[in-house]
């Protein structure tokens, strides 16, 4: 099939585009990133079904490390590799990559679906499709902007790549509604839902696009690759093992080797620069950073990744581990129910986002994303003031005035960082872009949920064994949950299980209490209750942290200029280095 494909995709490169085309691009490259950006999240919610399915305690000691890679594994792949394939799209042809992105993903998306194995062995078999996976998902998405604005003229891009990278960042959120359903059927559904959609997207990907800029073979940057791929790698996977405790501490940061991660990975990052400004052909193009959109653009992008990431988290855990019990919902219902109770997030994201990339095509990118970045401050400030228990049409105002404010931001944003860029470099500017969100996301898990353990370790221990034997646990036994690591604590509620169930069942603490005292303990309000205050002391932190690098954004948003793009005339024409595409002001 791939042959026949491959054919009609090669006349299709003879044939000049017709003036439907740019919608052909729009929709096809929409649910590439749709089903890219779903997938990265969709696992979060079905975990419990997931890790039932193949028969794997996620919180027995050992086991926290499978939890950790089947979500993350996936984050850490986009992040390091979306800038190499941008720039492999920018030499062989974005078209080409990231038509074999959809192949990669749906060939991936059905291995996952058969996993033939079970308990440690079943796990492995997924972390490790889910890297295959991450890997099509990454082709996809680090070209997808650069084929849009391949695509569409500089006075309809915004709107074009605003659709888009809305639709990237729903995705998400959608996922997380998705795998709450799927899951409910049967944890293969989870992954059974990729394939057809893949499947079509791979076919259609064939026989429509085709390439309408000139890309340039060029060498490949083996060093910068590597130092690159292997920086970024160990960076991110020490800040991955930092969430875990080591010895005596709730957190992994003072682990030796979590510290060689650290240390080592920055070093290599410097090294890798250090690289880039020496070779004839580099990877990633340093030079891009003198384009002060560009710079500015993607130094928002990559801290408001970081609060989006820990705002989605923190929101999960929230929901489903004190506001939905509290309301009667069973702990097994509530990852569901958490996804449904965030759709206004979604819903302002849909709302703003098509809307903002349309406007700022006639008005410039400045107003609305830095506009749009102070609503984002103001909703996180919102949200910090609420009750642990509060009021939901007061807290999904609040969503929905945060999905607004990241819709107002990101399709603008996008579009004034894929315009200024000269157009052989947008392949490499899309994956650099990408990087940076997808880099912000994985970094933002490790930073709040530290920043949220850190919290919890300071109270909940002592809360936790009072209340336990408050209602009639033995002491040694109440002591010995307690001294457990708050991140398993935290991970229970995640996961929609009942976290004193979890905790006492293996015990056999729960059979030699009364009945009432079993059903205080395991019913819908004890943990709720219990954990509501040192829950909301860390909550407090990450959203403080997260307001906090909202208005670092929209500064640096507001000190990216006028409406800039880069001349096309100018582009074409440009002896290769990207500092010498100067940008033309179009609007002031």
């Amino acid at each position: 099939m791939r042959g026949s494909l491959l054919a009609r995709s090669a006349r299709l490169r003879d044939t000049p585009p017709g003036p439907g085309y740019k919608w052909v691009a729009l929709s096809n490259t929409t649910l590439g990133v749709l089903i890219a950006t779903m997938d990265a999240s969709i696992v979060i919610i079905s975990l419990p079904a997931i890790f039932r399915g193949i028969g794997l305690d996620p919180l027995a000691v050992g086991n926290i490390g499978y939890l950790l890679w089947m979500i993350l594994g996936y984050l850490l792949v986009s992040a390091v590799l979306v800038v190499v394939l941008g720039r492999l799209g920018d030499m062989f042809g974005r078209v080409r990559i990231y038509n074999l992105g959809f192949l990669v993903f749906a060939c991936a998306s059905f291995a996952l679906s058969l996993d033939p194995f079970r308990a440690g062995a079943g796990a492995l078999w997924l972390i490790l499709w889910r890297i295959v996976q991450a890997f099509g998902g990454s082709m996809l998405t680090a070209n997808s902007a650069a084929i849009l604005t391949d695509a569409f003229p500089a006075r309809q891009r915004g709107t074009a790549l605003g659709i888009n990278q809305i639709t990237a960042l729903a995705g998400q959120f959608l996922g997380l509604l998705a795998g709450g359903l799927l899951a409910a059927v049967d944890w293969r559904a989870v992954f059974w839902v990729s394939v057809p959609v893949s499947v079509t997207g791979t076919v259609w990907s064939y026989l429509s696009l085709r390439e309408t800029s000139a890309g340039g073979r060029g060498k490949i940057d083996w060093l910068g690759n590597l130092t690159f791929a292997s920086g970024a790698g160990i960076l991110l996977a020490g800040i991955t093992y930092g969430i875990q405790p080591y010895g005596g501490h709730p957190t992994g940061w003072t682990s030796p080797w979590v510290l060689a991660g650290l240390i080592g990975g920055v070093f290599l990052l410097l090294v890798f620069c250090l690289v880039e400004t020496r070779v004839a052909e580099p990877m990633f193009q340093l030079s891009l950073f003198r384009v002060r959109a560009f710079a500015a653009g993607n130094l928002a992008a990559l801290l408001t990744a970081i609060a989006r990431g820990g705002l989605q988290f923190m929101l999960i855990i929230w929901l489903q581990g004190i506001w939905l019990p509290l309301r009667g919902y069973d702990f097994a219902d509530t990852p569901l129910w958490a996804g449904i109770f965030m759709l206004p997030l979604t819903l302002g994201f849909l709302v703003a986002g098509p809307l903002s990339g349309y406007l700022s095509d006639r008005f410039g990118a400045r107003l609305f994303s830095t506009a749009g970045l102070i609503v984002v401050a103001g909703s996180f400030l919102g949200l910090l003031a609420l009750p642990v228990n509060f009021d939901y049409g007061v807290f999904a105002t609040l969503l929905l005035l945060n999905g607004l404010g990241q819709g107002m931001f990101s399709s603008p944003n996008t579009s004034s960082v894929m315009g200024s860029v000269p157009a052989r470099y947008r392949g490499v500017a899309s994956g650099m872009r990408s990087t940076f969100q997808n880099s912000g996301t994985a970094l933002s898990i490790g930073v709040f949920f530290s920043l949220m353990v850190s919290g919890l370790a300071s109270t909940l221990p002592k809360t936790l064994g009072s209340g336990l034997q408050a209602h009639g646990v033995p002491a040694s036994t109440a002591h010995e949950v307690a001294s457990l690591p708050p991140v398993s604590t935290l991970f229970a509620t995640f996961l929609g299980n009942n976290p004193i169930g979890h905790l006492l069942g293996d015990s056999g603490t729960l059979d030699h209490l009364t009945a009432a005292q079993r059903a205080d303990l395991t019913g819908h309000t004890f943990f709720p209750e219990l954990v509501s205050g040192p829950f909301h002391h860390g909550l407090t932190i990450v959203f403080g942290v997260a307001a906090g690098m909202a208005l670092v954004s929209a500064l640096a948003s507001a000190l990216r200029g006028g409406h800039e793009r880069a001349d096309d005339d100018t582009r074409q024409a440009g002896d290769g280095h990207a500092a010498k595409a100067r940008p033309t002001r179009t609007s002031p």
